[in-house]
C-alpha cells in the first residue's frame, strides 16, 4: 500500500483493521444521538435557524490532491476557489456540524490516464478505518472501447459502486450517451450491479431519459438535479430541462441526487427560496423513494459552505414528514448502494 502526506501507513486487509473500521463507523453512529442536540445554525443572511438529528449519507464526497492529480477542469474563476488539496481534514472541518454517517466518494474529473490511479487512492480510502467512506463512483470513459477492461479490474472490490463521467465538457458534444458505444458499456455496468452517475446540461437531459430506457438493468442517478440554474426559472431550458425530468423519472430504474444545486445561486445574497423550485421539481418528479442527498464539498462552496447548503435543504424540506426526510438524507442511499446500515 502507498503512503500518502495525510495518512500513516496501515495494513487495512487484515481482520484487526476490518474490526477497527467497524468500530469507527459504530463510534460515529453513536455520536449522532448526540447531535440531536446540536446548536442551530443559520443557512444565509435572513433565513431561519435549523435543527436536524436524522445521520445523513454524503453520496457525492469530492477530495483531491492537486500533487498527485490533474484536473483539467480547473480554469477560470473557479481555480481562485478549488484550486488547492481539499483532503480528509479539511472535509471533516467543513462538516463538522453536519451528523455524516457514512460518505460515497465521487470521482473528481482527473486526466484520463489518471483513473486508474484514482481509483487505487480512493478504494484504499475506503479500506481504512479513520474516515467514514464506505463506497465509491471513480471515473471512467464508456465512449471508449477500453472501458470493459478498466472497469472489469475492480469488479471484485466490494467498495466499489459505480462509474461517472462529466458530460458537460466541451470535449463531449451533446448525444454522447446515446452511442452505440456508450450504451453497450452501460449494459455493462448493469450486468455487474454498478450504477451510472450523468452529470450533464439541463437542457440533455431528455437524452439521459433515453439511455435509461435502452438499458433497463442498469441503475442511473441524475448528478445534481440535472444541473438546472436556479436563476433561469420560465425559461426554455427550464422547460427543456423540466421534460427531460420526467421523461427519466419515468423510468424505474433511474434516481435523482438532490446536490450540486447551489452553485448556481446568485454570486451573493441566495436565499434556501431560490433553491426550492428545482429541488422541489426534482422531488416530486422523482418521488421520495428516489431520492437523495450529495454534498459537493468542496464545489458547492464557489456559493456556499457545507453547512449552509445542508442547512437550505432541511429548510427547504422541513415540511415534508419525517420519513420524506429519513428517506433523502439517509435510507434510500443506505439501499441503493447496499452500504452498512445507519444505526441511529
Amino acid at each position: 500500500m502507498r503512503a500518502r502526506p495525510d495518512h500513516q501507513e496501515t495494513s487495512p486487509t487484515n481482520s484487526a483493521a476490518s474490526f477497527s473500521r467497524r468500530q469507527f463507523l459504530q463510534s460515529s453512529a453513536a455520536t449522532l444521538g448526540a447531535m440531536a442536540v446540536l446548536s442551530p445554525f443559520s443557512t444565509t443572511e435572513g433565513s431561519s435557524l435549523v435543527n436536524s438529528a436524522i445521520p445523513v449519507i454524503d453520496t457525492h464526497q469530492h477530495l483531491w490532491d492537486l500533487n498527485r492529480f490533474t484536473l483539467p477542469w480547473m480554469q477560470g474563476p473557479a481555480k481562485e476557489i478549488l484550486g488547492k488539496d481539499f483532503l480528509l481534514p479539511e472535509y471533516r472541518e467543513a462538516t463538522s456540524q453536519v451528523p455524516i454517517a457514512q460518505t460515497v466518494y465521487m470521482e473528481v474529473n482527473v486526466a484520463a490516464d489518471q483513473q486508474t490511479a484514482e481509483a487505487e487512492y480512493v478504494f484504499d480510502l475506503c479500506e481504512r478505518d479513520d474516515n467514514q467512506m464506505t463506497g465509491a463512483v471513480i471515473g471512467g470513459s464508456p465512449q471508449s472501447g477500453e472501458f470493459k477492461s478498466y472497469v472489469e479490474q475492480f469488479m471484485g472490490n466490494e467498495f466499489f459502486k459505480g462509474v461517472r463521467t462529466v458530460l458537460h465538457d466541451a470535449d463531449r458534444k451533446p448525444g454522447t450517451c446515446l452511442k452505440p458505444q456508450f450504451i453497450e458499456n452501460m449494459k455493462l455496468l448493469g450486468e455487474h450491479d454498478k450504477s451510472y452517475d450523468l452529470c450533464m446540461r439541463p437542457a440533455e437531459v431528455g437524452d439521459a431519459a433515453e439511455l435509461v430506457g435502452k438499458c433497463p438493468d442498469t441503475r442511473f442517478i441524475l448528478d445534481h438535479c440535472g444541473n438546472m440554474p436556479v436563476t433561469k426559472l420560465n425559461t426554455q431550458l427550464h422547460d427543456d430541462w423540466k421534460a427531460g425530468l420526467k421523461a427519466m423519472a419515468a423510468h424505474p430504474n433511474s434516481v435523482c441526487k438532490i446536490s450540486g444545486i447551489v452553485a448556481t445561486a446568485e454570486e451573493s445574497g441566495w436565499k434556501p427560496a431560490d433553491l426550492a423550485p428545482v429541488v422541489n421539481e426534482c422531488m416530486d418528479t422523482f418521488g421520495e423513494d428516489r431520492i437523495f442527498f450529495g454534498g459537493d464539498w468542496p464545489v458547492c462552496t464557489l456559493r456556499a459552505s457545507y453547512q449552509e447548503w445542508y442547512s437550505a435543504l432541511v429548510e427547504i424540506t422541513q415540511d415534508r414528514s419525517e420519513s420524506f426526510k429519513r428517506k433523502l438524507f439517509c435510507e434510500n442511499a443506505q439501499k441503493f448502494y447496499r452500504l452498512p446500515k445507519v444505526n441511529a
